[in-house]
């Protein structure tokens, strides 16, 4: 591979991918999962149980992360896992009914903040980079992709050869998970495409949209190392977002221990609040139908719909030199102004827990932990490119891009790259 450390542009390699043998598994399906951040302890349990070679035992251990080392060097060994025999660039498709994506899976190259080749939207807690490091460095390895887009405007060398593929050849493996999406896989090795694919990239920008602490990650491990290496990559998933436009779903909070008409006494102070009645779908439409900054908030108590913030009481509670459009989102509101200070909580990752899209789960959440679930609507696509491309971050878990690449279909090993 070569030396990205010199010069910081936008590169996708071909690697040689690990991969489940299909003759050594149930499916494909049985032995995969979603990203790991997505995956609470009752899924958890239910991958492990149906299972003994899913994917989770990889990603989220047990026991510590040598264990998932030496089960990653198990499965090698006994021909679950095996290495492809040349490097490749792989086209992946998700499909399900009105849904289509298709993007490129690569080895990325790795870059600092500056050089403003990878932008991230959104900032990171210390603690999950910490867990992934571990996990990377005891591995050695990228077990699951990030998922990248770019603007190739539909009509970008490499879109153009992602739609030639996934339309013209037959897949290097399919499989349809449990979601109803059918997930296809083809490998690129002609090194003259690849070479086409490095020349159409390299004066191109990516933006992270799923991945923040593990592309954090990567950058934490390669700074590690002072001599060039597998490191200096990070295993990726790269979208054309003008070909294939990508949903954003919203990130809720559930608080616990807040009750829900403590939470709504509280936000009086600063917000309209109105009772709502527990139809959950009717109080996602009024939800839905706010032009500015609302919240609903949920548990034992009701459904409660929060509105119009008192501006005097916002804008003192935003950093100093935020966008004005950066002020204006709603998990700005709801991280500067709502739990710090009219609920006193001192936020982390233990006391304001999260769920990706589901309101009916957040709002379970908040009845076993006595506590508030905060609903809110999604982000909208173009202010977070905005923010981005402005240089500054979305607060903490406020989009949720997709789809995701599925985890488990194409791994990277530091061990198979130095072969």
């Amino acid at each position: 591979m070569p030396d990205v450390t010199t010069q910081p542009r936008l590169t996708l390699e071909p690697f040689r991918a690990v991969r489940y043998a299909p003759s050594k598994v149930s499916s494909l399906a049985a032995v995969t999962s979603p990203p790991y951040d997505l995956i609470d302890e009752d899924a958890l349990n239910r991958f492990m149980a149906d299972e003994p070679h899913n994917i989770v035992r990889l990603i989220l251990p047990q026991q510590d992360y040598g264990d998932a080392a030496g089960t990653l060097r198990s499965w090698l060994a006994s021909g679950v896992l095996t290495v492809d025999a040349e490097p490749a660039l792989y086209v992946y498709e998700e499909a399900a009914e009105g849904l289509l994506q298709r993007g490129l899976v690569g080895a990325l190259g790795v870059h600092g903040p500056e050089s403003r080749v990878i932008l991230p939207h959104e900032d990171v807690y210390p603690g999950p980079i910490r867990d992934r490091l571990a996990l990377m460095s005891a591995t050695e390895a990228n077990l699951e992709p990030i998922f990248l887009l770019y603007d190739g405007a539909g009509t970008s060398s490499t879109s153009r050869l992602v739609d030639e593929i996934a339309s013209s050849s037959p897949p290097l493996l399919e499989t349809s998970t449990g979601d109803d999406v059918r997930h296809r896989l083809w490998a690129v090795s002609d090194p003259a495409v690849h070479r086409a694919v490095a020349e159409d990239l390299r004066e191109r920008q990516a933006l992270i949209a799923d991945g923040h602490h593990r592309y954090a990650t990567y950058q934490a491990l390669r700074d590690r190392y002072d001599a060039p290496g597998p490191w200096d990559f990070g295993l990726a998933l790269l979208v054309d977002s003008n070909a294939y436009p990508p949903r954003l779903g919203a990130i809720h909070r559930v608080v616990s221990g807040l009750a829900v008409p403590d939470a709504v006494s509280r936000a009086q102070t600063a917000f309209r609040t109105e009772a709502l009645s527990p139809d959950l779908p009717g109080a996602l439409d009024r939800l839905a139908a706010q032009e500015g900054t609302a919240f609903l908030l949920g548990g034992d108590g009701g459904l409660f719909l929060l509105t119009d913030p008192d501006l005097a009481q916002v804008a003192d509670a935003m950093p100093v030199g935020a966008s004005e459009r950066w002020c204006a989102l709603d998990t700005a509101v709801l991280h500067r102004l709502l739990i710090p200070r009219l609920w006193g909580i001192s936020e982390d990752e233990t006391n304001v827990r999260i769920v990706h899209h589901d309101a009916a789960r957040a709002l379970e959440k908040a009845l076993r932990r006595a506590g508030t679930a905060v609903i809110l609507n999604p982000m909208k696509v173009p202010d977070v490119l905005a923010v981005a491309a402005g240089g500054e971050k979305v607060p903490r878990k406020s989009t949720s891009f997709g789809p995701k690449p599925r985890t488990g279909l194409i791994l990277r090993t530091f061990a198979a790259e130095q072969q």
